[in-house]
C-alpha cells in the first residue's frame, strides 16, 4: 500500500482530565512540562484524578501527528509497540479504526500510558509512563512498509532510551536507502540539551523537514530572533517547521521565509497543538498543496485542536473547508 507517511514513535494511550491548581500542587510535577514516571508514580497520579471525568484515546507525539494526518484523508502506517493487556488491545484498535495501518503484534508487558493533566490555564502536564513502548527496536522497523511512504516521521522523545533511539535512526537510514524522505520533530527542548550535537548532525545529515517550536529552534541555533533561527536551521536542513504559537509559524523551503498567519482561537487545551500542526502540513506536502497552503491548513488545524480537549479533532475538517485553505 503506498503510504503518505511511515511514523515511528512512542505508543501511549492518553489518559486526559482537567484539574484544578491544587490537584496539580499536591502532585508536586512541573506545571506544563512533561515527565517521565514509574509504574507506581503513575498508580499514584491516577488515583489522584479518581472520579474525575476522563477522556482516553491512542497516542503519543508521532502517532498523534500519524492520526492527523489521517483525519485529512491521507494515508498512514505506525510502528510502535503495545503490550497484550486491555490498553495494548485498545491502542492497536483506535488507531486501525481511524485508519492508521499498524503491522505489529502485542508484546508481554504493560503498554505505556501518558495522564495528561489540563490545569484552568489550558497548560498540559503530562505524566508518561512508557511501559512495553520503551522497549521498541530496530527490529520493529518494517522496511517493507516504509519503503511505500513517502515520508517516514520520527519523534525526538526516542532518543530518551538507548533502544528506541536505535529504532529512530534504523527508521532514518531505512529512508535514505529507499528514497524516502525524513522528518523529524526535536519534541521537547529538554532534548536538545541532552543530544544537541547528535541532533545537529541528523539535521546536516538525513532530515529533510525539522518541526520545532521558537524554544527550541532558540536552544538549537543560540539565537533569538525567529527568522534568523529558522533561517539558520535551514542553512543545514532542506526544510524547516517552526511554530510560533498563536503567532502562527515559519517555514523555510528552497531558501525562501513562508511566514504563515496564527488563527484567532480561545485555547482551552494545547494539548497535540504541535503534533497536530505537524501532522497537517504532512498531509498537505504529501497531496499536491504549496508548502503556503500547507502550512496554512496546518495553522488552522491547530487552532481548532487547542480549542477543545484532548489531541483528537472533535470536529474534522470537511472537504470544501480544505479546499478553500488551498486559495
Amino acid at each position: 500500500m503506498q503510504l503518505d507517511v511511515y511514523g515511528v514513535g512512542n505508543s501511549l494511550v492518553d489518559i486526559q482530565a482537567q484539574v484544578t491548581d491544587d490537584v496539580l500542587a499536591r502532585l508536586g510535577f512541573p506545571k506544563g512540562a512533561m515527565t517521565l514516571v514509574d509504574e507506581a508514580t503513575q498508580q499514584r497520579v491516577l488515583a489522584e484524578i479518581a472520579g474525575v471525568p476522563i477522556n482516553r484515546c491512542a497516542g503519543g507525539s508521532a502517532a498523534n501527528t500519524v492520526i492527523g494526518l489521517a483525519d485529512f484523508g491521507g494515508r498512514g502506517a505506525y510502528a510502535g509497540k503495545v503490550g497484550g493487556d486491555e490498553l495494548g488491545g485498545f491502542f492497536l484498535e483506535d488507531m486501525r479504526k481511524i485508519g492508521v495501518a499498524m503491522p505489529v503484534s502485542p508484546c508481554a508487558g504493560q503498554s505505556g500510558t501518558s495522564v495528561i493533566l489540563i490545569s484552568p490555564d489550558a497548560q498540559r502536564t503530562m505524566l508518561t509512563h512508557l511501559g512495553v513502548s520503551a522497549t521498541l527496536g530496530p527490529d520493529d522497523i518494517r522496511e517493507d512498509n516504509l519503503r511505500h511512504a513517502k515520508y517516514v516521521y520520527v519523534e525526538g522523545y526516542l532518543f530518551a532510551g538507548d533502544s528506541t533511539r536505535s529504532a529512530a535512526l534504523r527508521a532514518m537510514d531505512l529512508a535514505k536507502r529507499n528514497g524516502v524522505k525524513v522528518a523529524f520533530t526535536v519534541s521537547d527542548p529538554f532534548l536538545i540539551n541532552a543530544f544537541r550535537d547528535e541532533f545537529w548532525k541528523l539535521i546536516e545529515g538525513p532530515i529533510d523537514l525539522l518541526f520545532c517550536n521558537l524554544e527550541e529552534a532558540r536552544s538549537l541555533t543560540g539565537l533569538h530572533h525567529p527568522i534568523e533561527c529558522a533561517q539558520a536551521i535551514h542553512r543545514h536542513c532542506e526544510n524547516v517547521a517552526l511554530t510560533l504559537g498563536k503567532d502562527g509559524s515559519i517555514l523555510m523551503h528552497n531558501g525562501e521565509v513562508i511566514p504563515v498567519e496564527g488563527v484567532e482561537t480561545q485555547a482551552i487545551d494545547t494539548t497535540g497543538a504541535g503534533d497536530m500542526y505537524a501532522g497537517a502540513l504532512l498531509y498537505g506536502i504529501t497531496n499536491g498543496m504549496t508548502w503556503k497552503q500547507a502550512g496554512h491548513l496546518a495553522s488552522h488545524a491547530a487552532a481548532r485542536v487547542v480549542a477543545q480537549l484532548g489531541a483528537r479533532l472533535q470536529r474534522k475538517f470537511t472537504a470544501d473547508e480544505v479546499a478553500g485553505l488551498r486559495s
